[in-house]
């Protein structure tokens, strides 16, 4: 059997100030396959975001460990709610920018960054500059500068939530099918539920805090059409929504 590409064992974890301990996390365990696309949802403040950034390795658990594919020389790649572009910078010269800041600016780094822009209809406005474009177009530019680095895992904290319902509904689904077509593994942190359902193999519900996992669902769509758009149409979408709705809404109960 194939090793998991990430396993996260007993992950605990605590934030500490002044007026004392808030525990976030509590004994979290769960594995990843290469190639899963995860989604996972809870309660606002319930530590999704605390759990991606130990994941990534920006944060260290109390107790636990974060289990790694090494076999794979696992490169991880981080995209944020914010598309954090540099304004004085063009299209261009933000996509190269991790591999300039890493030494590893070649040839075959430059050429794969022109085969992304041109595959996802940013090759026109390389010589842009990020406020010369919509925010769809820079959430676009931000998934290719992440994956100019060739991250074997992918984590996303709610890339989408500061564009509008319309937008966010078109981004996401072409994200999702970039992603798909690449074979990335990925995890996305998100309170949109038909955005969970629509993207993903598999949603993690975590509870309120100190979370845990409280229910691990496999999403099994049937469509003719394999895209994230396609899938919010599908037989089993209407009973997969309400069945994360009443998760998450027995958190507030």
């Amino acid at each position: 059997m194939e090793q998991p590409i990430l396993e996260c064992r007993d992950i605990c974890f605590s934030y500490h100030n002044l007026k004392g301990e808030t525990k976030a996390l509590d004994h979290i365990s769960f594995q990843v396959d290469q190639g899963e696309f995860i989604a996972i949802v809870g309660p606002s403040g319930c530590g999704k975001s605390t759990l991606l950034s130990i994941i990534a390795g920006l944060l260290k658990p109390e107790s636990g460990e974060i289990l790694l594919n090494q076999a794979n020389d696992i490169k991880i790649g981080y995209m944020l709610q914010q598309d954090h572009l540099l304004e004085w910078r063009s299209i261009w010269k933000n996509v190269l920018l991790g591999p300039e800041i890493t030494g590893t600016l070649t040839k075959e780094k430059e050429d794969l960054a022109n085969h992304l822009l041109n595959d996802y209809g940013l090759y026109k406005f390389k010589d842009k500059k990020p406020s010369e474009l919509s925010g769809g177009m820079k959430q676009r530019a931000a998934l290719i500068r992440t994956m100019v680095m060739e991250p074997a895992l992918l984590l996303l904290d709610e890339p989408f939530s500061a564009l509008d319902y319309q937008t966010r509904l078109t981004v996401s689904a072409d994200i999702g099918n970039i992603i798909r077509k690449s074979r990335i593994t990925a995890i996305l942190i998100t309170h949109d539920l038909s955005e969970a359902i629509s993207l993903s193999d598999r949603i993690l519900v975590m509870t309120k805090r100190p979370a845990t996992i409280k229910n691990n669902i496999p999403v099994h769509l049937s469509m003719t059409e394999n895209s994230p758009l396609a899938a919010r149409n599908a037989p089993e979408f209407n009973n997969l929504f309400t069945l994360l709705w009443k998760e998450i809404s027995d958190e507030y109960t």
